[in-house]
C-alpha cells in the first residue's frame, strides 16, 4: 500500500491549485492527486454543453501564480480547460495525478495518525487528506419527474450529460430553467435552432457585462504581465466585494437597478415583469451573468423567447402549461439544476465510527468538527471560486508546516458545546433550489468566529494567510 504525506482528491481548479501550493509552500511533503475521471479539469472537463463559460472573470477565477493571458475576461469552457492543462504541465503537477481513481472511503486511525484511503483501483495511506472535488455530484444532475414525460416523442437531454450526437439545427428547442446554465444555453443554441424558448417557473436576476475588460486591457498594455495581473485581480476583487456588500445592504435599490437594466435590453414584445422581476432579494441566490448581453440579443433578434409559467404535462410533441398554452418542442433541455454532495460522497470513518458529515460544523470554512487531519476545499458563492480555494490551500500548507515545527501529528477541530445551542446554517448559505435540496446532506456553519463561513475575501485573506494558527477550538496532539 503506497503512503504519501498528503493526498489531494480531485484534479480540477481546486486540486491543481492545491498541488501547486504544496509544491511551493510545503515542498518536503510527498503528494498525489487522485482523479476519478480520465482527464483533469473537473467541472470544465465534465460539462460540454453549447456555450459553456465562466460566470466569473478569469483574472480572479484563474490562478494568482499563473496569470490568465487570453483576451476574454469571461472565457468559454474549452479555453479554461486548455488553461488548466497548461498550468498543470508548466509546474509538473500532471506528473502527480493518478487518473481513474475514484475515492470511495477514507478511515482515520488515531493510533497510527493515518488515513487509509480506498479507491476503486487500490488503497493508499496518508497523513493528511485534502478533498478538492467541490460539492457537485459528477454522476448525475438534478432530474425532475415531469408529468407525461414518457409520452413525449422528442429528445430530452440534461446539460450535465450532453450527447455528442445531438443535432438541433432547424429544430424547436425548449430550455427548462432560469439559472446560469439556462441563460448560457439559450443564446448559444439560438443561432442554430429554428427557435429556442426559455421556460422558467420563476425568474432570476440577470446582469450583463462585457466579455472583454477594456480597463484590464489598458493595464496590460502598460505594465509587465505579472504586475498587470496583480493590479487587475485587485481591481476586480475590490469591485465585486463592494458591489456584493452594497447589494446586500440595500436590496431594494439593487433589485430596482438590476430590473431596470434588464428591461432596457428587452424588446417591446417581452415585458420585464414577470420574466425578469424575481421574488427574492439580490444575492439570496447567485446572480446570472451574461457576457455582451448575448441572451438579450437573442430575444431582440426573435431567435429566442421566454415564458414564465408552470408545466402541466408533457405531450407527444411538446409541453402544455397550466395556463393551457402549448409549447411545441423537438428537443427539450432540462436545465433544472445540479445535485450537491459533501466531500465527493466519500464514506468517512474515525476510529471505526462513521462520520455523519451533515452533523459536523466547518472550521475556517474547510475542516470538519471532530475529524482529524482533513480539509475540504470549497469556493465563494458571491465571488470567484478560486479566490477562496487558493486561500484554503495556503492555510492548509501553513497548518502542515506548523505541525512539522511543533512536532505534532494530529490537528482536530472541536466545536464549543455552546455553538450547538445556536441556530446553524448550511455551509452554502443561499436559497437556490439545488442548495435547499442538499441542506440535509451538507456540513453546517456556526454563528461566530472560526465556525462562521463569511463571503468576504478581504477578511479571509487576512485571517487565513496571516492569522494565528493556534486556537482553542483546534486541538494539536
Amino acid at each position: 500500500m503506497e503512503h504519501l504525506d498528503v493526498l489531494i482528491v480531485g484534479a480540477g481548479l481546486s486540486g491543481i491549485g492545491a498541488a501547486y501550493r504544496l509544491q511551493t509552500q510545503s515542498p518536503e511533503r510527498s503528494y498525489a492527486v487522485l482523479e476519478a475521471r480520465e482527464d483533469l479539469g473537473g467541472t470544465w472537463d465534465l460539462f460540454r454543453y453549447p456555450g459553456i463559460r465562466s460566470d466569473s472573470d478569469m483574472f480572479t477565477l484563474g490562478f494568482p501564480f499563473h496569470p490568465w493571458t487570453a483576451a476574454k475576461a469571461i472565457a468559454d469552457g474549452p479555453s479554461i480547460l486548455e488553461y488548466l492543462h497548461e498550468t498543470a504541465s508548466t509546474y509538473g503537477i500532471d506528473r502527480n495525478i493518478r487518473f481513474g481513481r475514484k475515492v470511495l472511503a477514507a478511515s482515520w486511525s488515531t493510533a497510527d495518525a493515518l488515513w487509509t484511503v480506498e479507491t476503486d483501483q487500490e488503497s493508499y495511506t496518508c497523513n493528511f487528506l485534502y478533498v478538492c472535488s467541490g460539492y457537485y455530484d459528477y454522476d448525475s444532475g438534478y432530474v425532475v419527474d415531469f408529468p407525461g414525460l414518457a409520452s413525449y416523442e422528442g429528445r430530452v437531454v440534461h446539460p450535465q450529460h450532453w450527447p455528442d450526437d445531438l443535432d438541433y439545427t432547424g429544430k424547436r428547442v425548449v430550455v427548462i430553467g432560469s439559472g446560469a446554465t439556462a441563460v448560457t444555453l439559450v443564446p448559444a443554441m439560438a443561432g442554430q435552432a429554428e427557435h429556442v424558448t426559455m421556460l422558467q417557473r420563476s425568474p432570476s436576476y440577470i446582469a450583463s457585462r462585457p466579455a472583454v475588460d477594456a480597463v484590464s486591457d489598458r493595464i496590460r498594455a502598460v505594465l509587465p504581465e505579472r504586475l498587470a495581473h496583480r493590479v487587475i485581480r485587485g481591481k476586480n476583487v475590490a469591485f465585486s466585494s463592494l458591489a456584493y456588500g452594497a447589494f446586500r445592504r440595500f436590496p431594494a435599490h439593487a433589485a430596482a437597478f438590476l430590473n431596470k437594466a434588464a428591461a432596457q435590453q428587452l424588446p417591446a414584445s417581452i415585458p420585464a415583469d414577470p420574466h425578469f422581476v424575481p421574488r427574492y432579494k439580490p444575492w439570496d441566490q447567485r446572480l446570472c451573468l451574461v457576457p455582451d448581453s448575448d441572451l438579450f440579443r437573442a430575444f431582440r433578434k426573435g431567435a429566442a423567447s421566454i415564458v414564465t409559467a408552470e408545466i402541466d404535462t408533457f405531450t407527444a410533441d411538446g409541453i402544455r402549461l397550466r395556463s393551457g398554452e402549448h409549447l411545441p418542442a423537438d428537443v427539450v433541455v432540462t436545465a433544472t439544476g445540479l445535485q450537491m454532495v459533501a466531500l465527493g460522497k466519500i464514506a468517512l470513518t474515525v476510529d471505526g465510527r462513521p462520520v455523519a458529515v451533515n452533523e459536523t460544523f466547518v472550521y475556517r470554512g474547510m475542516m470538519l468538527s471532530g475529524v482529524p487531519n482533513l480539509a475540504w476545499c470549497i469556493g465563494y458563492t458571491n465571488n470567484s471560486w478560486t479566490l477562496r480555494s487558493d486561500l484554503t490551500s495556503q492555510y492548509v500548507c501553513r497548518l502542515l508546516n506548523h505541525m512539522s515545527r511543533t512536532g505534532t501529528r494530529v490537528c482536530r477541530p472541536e466545536i464549543p458545546p455552546e455553538e450547538y445551542d445556536k441556530p446553524a446554517r448550511p455551509v452554502v448559505d443561499l436559497t437556490s433550489g439545488y442548495i435547499r435540496r442538499a441542506a440535509a446532506l451538507l456540513p453546517r456553519q456556526g454563528t461566530t468566529g472560526p465556525w462562521r463561513l463569511r463571503q468576504n475575501y478581504p477578511r479571509d485573506l487576512v485571517a487565513l494567510r496571516f492569522g494565528k494558527l493556534t486556537n482553542p477550538d483546534l486541538r494539536f496532539s
